[in-house]
């Protein structure tokens, strides 16, 4: 059996009113995406596993008092529109989406506009930004762990938490990536994937 918005419902545990975003988030990339190219139309027939469950996972992980939110290389809005779909649950926190794709901006601002999301969607790339301290930064997908890191550093500060979606390739990823780095990892199996992985990354410093 196929994994099913039922079953996003029940493992997810978010309130009605999240479920609802989550479903209007779906209909508005169903809609884009006969146009844009923003997602495989195979990943988006396993909607509510690979994309939805997958994004959701992190929020566990997000702490208390986190006000600001990054999200690296957004594409469609994986994970960061989850993040900002929370901190409208919660009723504190912020999330910027960086995402180069022109189109791929405008698709994540007509979902933040339309789904009253606190959150903003840039098209700069993520080195044009001006550096400033978050609370989390997020990214899935977006390069490997070295030049990710890279990418990230200009973000964090010393309470930073780093939240990056990784595949089977992680454990290879955390070697490359020790040799330029040194940071603490905390290694949380995947809910959507048997071979992947949630990287909780903290203190984060060049070598």
């Amino acid at each position: 059996m196929p994994y099913s918005f039922e079953d996003f419902a029940r493992e997810s545990d978010v309130s009605r009113e999240t479920l609802a975003d989550y479903q209007a988030w779906h209909a508005l990339l169903l809609k884009w995406n006969r146009k844009i190219n923003l997602v495989s139309p195979t990943a988006l027939d396993d909607f509510w596993r690979r994309h939805a469950l997958d994004s959701w996972q992190i929020w566990p992980h997000v702490s208390e008092n986190a006000e600001n939110f990054i999200d690296l290389g957004s594409g469609a809005g994986f994970p960061g529109l989850a993040m900002a779909m929370g901190c409208k649950a919660k009723g504190q926190g912020a999330v910027t989406l960086v995402e180069s794709a022109g189109k791929k901006t405008t698709f994540l601002r007509t979902v933040i506009r339309e789904l009253t999301l606190p959150a903003t969607a840039t098209s700069e790339r993520a080195e044009e930004i001006t550096p400033k301290v978050y609370d989390v930064i997020t990214a899935r997908a977006f390069a490997p762990l070295p030049r990710l890191f890279s990418y990230a550093q200009p973000f964090w500060g010393e309470g930073t938490v780093g939240l990056f979606l990784k595949g089977e390739a992680a454990q290879e990823e955390l070697t490359q990536a020790s040799k330029e780095w040194r940071y603490n990892v905390e290694t949380v199996p995947s809910l959507s994937d048997v071979t992947g992985c949630l990287l909780k990354i903290t203190e984060l410093r060049r070598r």
